[in-house]
């Protein structure tokens, strides 16, 4: 399944637009900083640091606390996310950066980190393309994405809402990379490297909570193939009945992430 074109505009916007309370609502995107430090070398390559897709900071707060003195840098496409993350965190650099555009020169990065970004990339082999091109030899690449079965149980109910509907459209909500699509956009960037994956999940009490922490995150649908116009209040309200006649449980409504984790090298000496 290949992802939707992305509006990374329309990223831009969403992240940066609640940048001030993301961190009480993204309770996954946390987890996932903590597996990401579990696997973080015991001992990192000097030189500049890069935490890209920065957000809010929760990365870079550790690496700092991990090396005080390490130069560091926290790149975000969101300017609020940027702006959170150099606010909250002492001493490190920052800037606006387009992960497949990266405003930075050849070879400057010894070791880059990512959490829960490139799902929000349009092209994930140009992005990683842009980490080879950064990182210097033998550097070291260590990210965290979702993947294709992250919301599955509110994709499924949208899709089985259109279609009782009658509704002539596909799906417009976001799909997920594959984890075939990554390894492909690394090996093909020229990286080695080492994937695993596995599933978090969170409960809500009800759909709309679910939905409107997926909101206060800036997590909206960015597809460029979603259709104009607001989605119709019926079946809006379909999908919510059926999600919840489908998938609740008694810790309440599920809400699934597949995270999928890689570590990356660039051949060469250090």
């Amino acid at each position: 399944m290949t992802p939707p074109d992305i509006r990374r505009d329309e990223v831009r916007a969403h992240f940066s637009a609640h940048a001030d309370e993301y961190d009480r609502y993204a309770v996954v995107q946390k987890r996932v900083v903590a597996q990401l430090l579990e696997r973080l070398p015991a001992a990192p390559p000097t030189g500049l640091w890069l935490d890209l897709g920065c957000g809010t900071g929760e990365l870079a707060q550790a690496l700092r606390q991990i090396q005080p003195s390490q130069p560091l840098l926290v790149a975000d496409i969101a300017h609020g996310m940027t702006c959170h993350a150099a606010e909250r965190v002492a001493d490190v650099f920052a800037v606006d950066a387009d992960a497949e555009a990266l405003p930075l020169a050849d070879a400057s990065c010894s070791l880059i980190l990512s959490s829960s970004m490139y799902q929000w990339v349009d092209d994930l082999g140009r992005a990683f393309a842009e980490n080879w091109r950064v990182i210097r030899p033998g550097g070291t690449f260590l990210f965290a994405l979702f993947g294709r079965a992250t919301l599955h149980e509110l994709r499924a109910s949208h899709r089985a809402a259109l279609a009782e509907a009658g509704n002539p459209y596909p799906s417009h909500m976001q799909s997920f990379p594959e984890t075939e699509a990554v390894q492909k956009a690394l090996a093909a960037a020229g990286f080695a490297f080492d994937l695993w994956s596995n599933e978090e999940v969170e409960h809500h009490p009800d759909v709309a909570t679910l939905l409107r922490h997926l909101k206060k995150i800036g997590a909206q649908n960015a597809s460029s193939k979603r259709p104009p116009g607001l989605a119709s209040r019926r079946v809006t309200q379909r999908m919510i009945d059926l999600y919840g006649e489908r998938f609740a449980a008694p810790q309440g409504i599920p809400a699934t992430y597949e995270v999928i984790c890689g570590i990356a090298t660039k051949k060469g000496d250090a």
